[in-house]
């Protein structure tokens, strides 16, 4: 059998109009602490952003979504927060937050792969 790791995700919600509380899914990101693995993949569905709140800042929302993967992918580009361990940006990231781009709660689960997994979950939840 294959030793499996317990991994953490939480699902990326775009909340157009934080006052109305309507939100869809526009990503997922994961965290493995035996692998120090995180990773961010999002997908923005327009036509669901823009039925919720026609004057929606698409451009905006996009960028926010491209900065949460950029965070996970580290570097200076990103930010302070890309700097850290893969465990201190994925805290960072599920932090509440009052934005238009929010995250859900924290799941847990076992893998062999939590690349694969990050693929998986934007499948089956997101897109």
């Amino acid at each position: 059998m294959t030793d499996r790791d317990v991994f953490e995700y939480a699902l990326l919600r775009v909340v157009p109009r934080v006052e109305r509380g309507e939100c869809f899914n526009a990503g997922v990101v994961v965290y493995c602490r035996a692998r120090s693995f995180v990773a961010a993949r999002t997908h923005l569905d327009e036509a669901k952003l823009t039925v919720l709140d026609p004057a929606a800042d698409v451009t905006g929302v996009r960028a926010a979504l491209r900065a949460v993967e950029g965070v996970c992918l580290g570097g200076d580009a990103a930010g302070q927060a890309a700097r850290d361990d893969a465990g201190r940006r994925f805290r960072w990231l599920i932090a509440p937050r009052s934005t238009v781009v929010q995250p859900g709660p924290v799941h847990t689960g076992l893998t062999t792969d939590p690349e694969a997994e990050v693929e998986r979950l934007l499948d089956l939840l997101v897109r």
